[in-house]
């Protein structure tokens, strides 16, 4: 039995019982065969169900938007604004995907030469809690456009989120099996990625999730992407905007209490101006509104399970042994864990070397743009690097010098379905959205004709 508990009240919402063998093979076996006639509708039909999916999250968003706040803490109004994210994705490949996968026409010796993109099958999906409708809806939207089939394990604690999202494609109308949620645990998946009607895998995860995944998917040759953990950087330079930059700064890494792989979570200021910039910086921190998550107020909510603020809280006391310096929060009460900031944080330290996922920041200031690149580049992680400057040449010119998979200037990483998301190092591979992530899973076929 699989139990979901709301980290904030910590009272049982509701018990699924998991699939037996039986339950996995049927389920294959439908999507499977639901394959063999999908694969073969037109991108119209396709397009038409994929709007009626982004009206149906629109509708109901509250009710969707609600499970995820019971489920994972996540504050009310921050989860209807992931429902309408996943709208926006579902219209965004609506209307591209068709073009995206259009033949692709090479001129060679032949009488005519393309590149069609073909459907695989049956992809899986592993997803996180963390956004539990997005991370699923940024796979599954181009994936079904594409002609592929989608099947879920979703993490234990967000179940009903993964019941709510089958039951939204059912709602729109989306032949039934094109998209199923598999109530297992993870201890089904290496037999599920080894089934031979199985053709790939995507995970958004943790490194370890991730390699194992691979390693699995690598023994049977199956395509994987990865998208892992981050230690996103924020970079302010001595010129930036302090007054746009702090806000963005606070919103870059509070949000989502914290709780997301492309957050800002190693706070880089430039020495001269470093004593102004925290002075506002904390003020505005120490006004973010905590509390329940049902309260449209909140702003910060609790983390998804006392555990994880156990775990932060740990690398916290770590890096404040190694001689950081806590100026605010600090402190945990079960799954609540304060909005921290702490000064002094030097590579080696935990909250800089590893992957901080609540609501945590570690201050390193730095002299000129070298040491800023250097320590940037010094984490494991690539997933993205923000930096702050008011001068664009300068700002272009370091871009080539970042490893990440992204680079945003003048605002916080997020995921847009127009760009392609996806991270360098042991942030994983591949790449989600636009017309890179809807081609990751097809057949790049080549014609000759001659």
């Amino acid at each position: 039995m699989i139990i979901s508990k709301n980290p904030y009240t910590g009272e049982e919402i509701s018990k699924f019982k998991e699939f037996t063998k039986k339950d996995i093979e049927t389920a294959l076996n439908n999507a499977d065969n639901r394959f063999q006639s999908w694969k073969t509708t037109g991108f119209t039909e396709r397009a038409k169900l994929m709007q009626e999916l982004a009206k149906e999250l629109k509708k109901n968003s509250k009710e969707y938007a609600t499970d995820i706040s019971l489920e994972m803490g996540k504050p009310i109004s921050q989860a209807i604004a992931e429902i309408e994210k996943c709208a926006w994705v579902c219209e965004y490949y609506a209307e591209n995907a068709e073009k995206q996968l259009a033949n692709q026409i090479i001129k060679t010796d032949a009488s005519e030469s393309y590149v069609s993109f073909e459907p695989l099958g049956i992809i899986l999906a592993i997803m996180p809690w963390n956004y539990p409708f997005w991370q699923v809806f940024r796979f599954a939207a181009p994936a079904l456009m594409a002609g592929n089939i989608a099947v879920l394990k979703h993490a234990s604690n967000v179940m009903k989120s993964a019941e709510n999202i089958q039951k939204a494609f059912e709602r729109a109308g989306f032949p039934k099996d094109c998209f199923q949620s598999l109530v297992i645990g993870s201890d089904k998946v290496e037999d599920i990625i080894r089934d031979p009607r199985v053709k790939a895998a995507t995970l958004t995860g943790s490194n370890p999730a991730g390699s194992a995944v691979a390693s699995v998917a690598g023994e049977e040759i199956k395509k994987t992407v990865l998208e892992l953990g981050g230690s996103n950087a924020l970079v302010v330079f001595e010129d930036a905007d302090l007054e746009e930059t702090i806000k963005t700064c606070v919103m870059a890494r509070f949000q989502n209490t914290g709780q997301s792989c492309i957050a800002g979570k190693r706070l880089l200021l430039h020495k001269n101006i470093a004593d102004d910039f925290l002075e506002e910086f904390t003020k505005q921190v120490r006004e973010l509104k905590a509390g329940d998550p049902m309260d449209e107020e909140s702003f910060i909510g609790v983390l998804a399970r006392e555990d994880l603020a156990e775990d932060i809280d740990e690398q916290v006391q770590k890096s404040v042994n190694m001689g950081a310096k806590i100026i605010l929060g600090g402190n945990r009460d079960a799954a609540y864990y304060e909005p921290t900031i702490l000064l002094n944080v030097k590579p080696g330290m935990p909250v800089f070397d590893e992957e901080t996922f609540g609501p945590v920041i570690g201050v390193t200031t730095f002299k000129d743009e070298k040491e800023a690149v250097n320590l940037v580049n010094l984490s494991k992680f690539g997933l993205g690097v923000s930096i702050f400057t008011n001068n664009m040449d300068f700002a272009k010119g370091l871009i080539p010098q970042f490893e990440d998979g992204a680079v945003f200037i003048n605002d916080l990483v997020k995921s847009d379905p127009r760009l392609p998301f996806g991270g360098t190092k042991v942030s994983g591979y591949g790449r989600e959205l636009s017309e890179h992530g809807i081609r990751e899973f097809v057949n790049r076929k080549t014609v000759y004709i001659k």
